[in-house]
């Protein structure tokens, strides 16, 4: 440990933690700067039995809604969609599902296939062997061969038990002829390193109270240190600083009581997430030449449908995780009125809120009293959730700003979200969920409840520091270095060029470990501040 290590990185979670981990490992002394805490597993929800009451305020995954002192206020009046962090050791992957799909091939050459938005610089190929590292330090559950993909290595875990829902879900894709897969999962089927064996609570989405998830905060972390890496909690970043010739040399942050540090380093990595970052280039008023950092905000619009069944199916039980997923309408098909497509996933329906929920619209004696009751009785664990991710296409006019009147609890400019909801997004909501009513209908259900958009799902937080060839158009390299600030990286989903329709992390934390290695062997030739 230095005063003045080799890399500080910026943010504690997925991809923070894969490149500060790989770095330590490699023998590089590093630094991360994390403005959250470490969570203690037992303070997890999930295993308790008030956990809906609980998911939906201190632990929800909206942090206006959760309001922890780690936290910093987002402002979102002009957003359609609500962008969804956590501040603290792992970042997100606390409270993500633990999907874990790859982009698809296709996905990396959209302008080439469907003249819209632009090929990544990278291709499918280029991350594949990162993609199956990942796998194997996160210990993804899964089953090789889903033929969406090309031919590699399969998951190291076996998949987990699909259920009685997921396989109520398979039977009517069969009976349709379309495809479905089990699904990958970054949660443990057996006991793997410092992961045990999934119990099966399907409460993944605020923390594994268990410890079968592979949040970084388990996976990665403790490696790092035991390495050497140096993990600063409570630790709120309010610029990169740089020398006389524009190299980063650091960043400025403040502690939990308020007191200023400077913490100097070679090589800064941001790792702050889709928001975090651009926030923190902008307010240090780096990387901008191009004037696309906070430019081409994606969060995948998300809807679904539930379908209501005669036969009891535990449908509440975990993981939670997918427990099938399909491609069969993921490629483009200009017949359908729009471009590019979407996964399909299966989830659990949880306990009797999201039930009641189910009511909303409803007349006031449908929705309390008896008639509540009865619905709740008949319809909890009878349930199945198809849900559809549609790619979202990268738009300038979606953006991360510094808002002009709201701050953190340190006075620092909080990050304004605008985002609308394209066209495109709408017709293929309206699509899939009609295909996904279709696969209901002919797997049995008795009824359906379709949700056109969820405004708090799935947030994730992608392109607003895009990598690319040319500095006019993109901010960082095909390696997530800024094209202005040699020694200034970043890794998170700010990178994504366009979005898919898979969920990220498993993308996020692959190009994480590719940048890390591009580091290792290009330590020599690092331009570094003086």
């Amino acid at each position: 440990m230095t005063d003045r290590p080799d890399v500080l990185v910026i943010g504690a979670g997925a991809s923070g933690a894969v490149v500060s981990r790989h770095l330590a490992e490699s023998g590089f002394s590093v630094t991360c700067l994390e403005q959250g805490d470490w969570v203690n597993a037992s303070d997890f929800p999930g295993d308790k039995p008030e956990w809906e009451l609980l998911m939906s305020q201190r632990w929800h995954h909206d942090p206006n809604i959760r309001a922890r002192p780690a936290d910093y206020p987002v402002e979102v009046s002009d957003a359609q969609i609500l962008p969804q962090m956590f501040a603290g050791v792992g970042g997100s992957t606390l409270h993500f599902g633990g999907h874990f799909p790859r982009l698809l091939p296709s996905d990396f050459r959209v302008r080439s296939l469907d003249g819209v938005a632009d090929d990544w610089p990278i291709s499918y190929q280029d991350l594949l062997p990162y993609y199956e590292r990942t796998d194997r330090d996160l210990g993804i559950a899964g089953l090789g061969g889903d033929p969406a993909y090309p031919p590699g290595a399969p998951p190291p875990l076996p998949a987990h038990p699909i259920n009685a829902y997921g396989r109520t879900a398979a039977e009517g894709m069969n009976a349709l002829g379309w495809h479905w897969w089990p699904a990958p999962n970054a949660i443990a089927s057996r006991d793997y390193l410092n992961l045990v064996r999934c119990a099966r609570y399907g409460t993944c989405e605020t923390g594994c109270p268990h410890g079968a998830k592979a949040s970084v905060d388990l996976t990665h972390w403790p490696e790092a240190i035991r390495h050497g890496a140096r993990l600063v909690t409570g630790a709120r970043v309010r610029g990169i600083t740089t020398d006389g010739r524009g190299r980063a040399s650091g960043a400025i942050y403040r502690d939990r009581s308020g007191a200023e540090h400077h913490q100097a380093a070679d090589v800064v990595v941001m790792a702050a997430n889709g928001v975090g970052t651009p926030r923190l280039l902008l307010l240090s008023d780096l990387a901008n030449s191009s004037g696309l950092v906070g430019r081409r905000l994606m969060l995948h619009p998300y809807g679904l449908v539930v379908g209501v069944y005669e036969d009891q199916m535990d449908a509440w039980k975990g993981p939670a995780g997918q427990p099938i997923h399909s491609f069969q309408f993921y490629e483009t098909d200009t017949s359908r009125g729009f471009v590019r497509g979407a996964k399909w996933q299966v989830m659990p329906t949880q306990g009797p809120h999201r039930m009641i929920s189910l009511l909303d619209g409803r007349p006031y004696d449908e929705t309390w009293g008896v008639r509540m009751q009865e619905h709740v009785a008949s319809h909890i664990g009878r349930c199945i959730d198809w849900g559809a991710i549609t790619e979202d296409l990268p738009d300038e006019s979606n953006t991360i700003t510094l808002d002009a009147t709201l701050t953190d609890s340190d006075g620092i400019p909080a990050p304004r979200v605008t985002y609308t909801i394209a066209e495109n997004n709408w017709r293929q909501l309206d699509w899939h969920l009609a295909r996904i009513t279709e696969a209901h209908e002919a797997a049995g259900a008795t009824a359906t409840y379709p949700l056109r958009i969820c405004n708090d799902q799935p947030g994730h937080l992608l392109g607003t520091a895009r990598m690319g060839t040319d500095p006019a158009t993109s901010v960082c390299d095909a390696f997530g270095r800024t094209h202005d600030v040699p020694n200034l990286y970043v890794v998170d989903g700010s990178l994504f060029v366009t979005a898919g329709g898979v969920n990220p992390t498993s993308t996020i934390c692959a190009l994480a470990l590719r940048t890390a290695e591009h580091l290792v062997t290009t330590a020599g030739r690092q331009e570094v501040s003086s």
